[in-house]
């Protein structure tokens, strides 16, 4: 069967929900999604860099302020994306958290954060929003893996453990929820420039180095995540579930 190679990457009509999106590869994932088509829904603590972000992108775009390092309002926040334009078809997971503690140096209260906000809440906040995916037959998941999904890096003890196990979370949901058509898969970015990274791309040197890792020779640009991304989103990864895509330059190939 041939399938019209113009609708494969299509998310026009499809509503998606980006946690994270006030910045970084969030705010990317949820810039891309709205200039394709859908109607987005950003969702993160800074109500005033959301609204400049939904200036900027115009569209069908809407905001919703929550912090989900508490878990509490998790349930709030699946009914608060689903007023603007329906229940979302799509979420993205990329809030995340990154103290950066040497091990031994890791705090409790550092640890519970990091891996509240980087693995708990993805999965609550994707169960609360199933059951509308599942009722529609068709839903798409895409969590925010890392290169410490699979390495390890100083002072990453507590992020890595947290994105080992949103790799596993992932095949997880794959494994419970693609017989309903709802698919989940991951990205796991190699260096890009963002808030969170900024200790990394502050240092030159170090900056060097890891563009001198990838098969490329190059660290990340945003623009390098937007055919993932509406892969992940879209008809085109219908065969597509539990798999952890690097979008790294080939950094884990070498």
């Amino acid at each position: 069967m041939t399938v019209p190679s113009q609708t494969l990457f299509d998310v026009s009509g499809r509503v998606a929900c980006v946690t994270g999106a006030s910045s970084g590869l969030g705010r990317a994932a949820a810039t891309m999604l709205a200039e394709a088509g859908a109607a987005v829904v950003g969702v993160a603590r800074r109500g005033d860099v959301l609204d400049q972000w939904k200036a900027e992108t115009g569209g069908k775009v809407a905001t919703v302020v929550a912090d989900l390092s508490d878990q509490s309002a998790v349930s709030g926040v699946a009914d608060a994306v689903s007023r603007p334009f329906g229940p979302p078809d799509i979420l993205i997971n990329a809030a995340g958290l990154n103290t950066r503690q040497p091990a031994d140096d890791v705090t409790p209260e550092g640890w519970d954060a990091t891996l509240a906000l980087n693995l708990t809440v993805p999965f609550f906040l994707a169960q609360a929003l199933l059951p509308a995916m599942k009722a529609k037959g068709w839903g798409r998941i895409v969590n925010f893996a890392s290169l410490q999904s699979r390495r390890a890096f100083p002072g990453g003890i507590a992020y890595g453990a947290s994105k080992g196990g949103v790799e596993q979370l992932t095949r997880a949901m794959a494994e419970a929820w693609s017989g309903s058509g709802v698919l989940a898969n991951a990205l796991a970015p190699g260096f890009f420039p963002t808030e969170l990274t900024g200790p990394v791309f502050a240092d030159q040197a170090l900056a060097a180095r890891h563009a001198g890792q990838t098969c490329i020779g190059r660290n990340g640009e945003l623009a390098d995540l937007a055919g993932p991304l509406l892969f992940l989103c879209s008809d085109a990864s219908t065969f597509v579930t539990g798999q952890i895509l690097f979008v790294d330059g080939g950094f884990t190939a070498k």
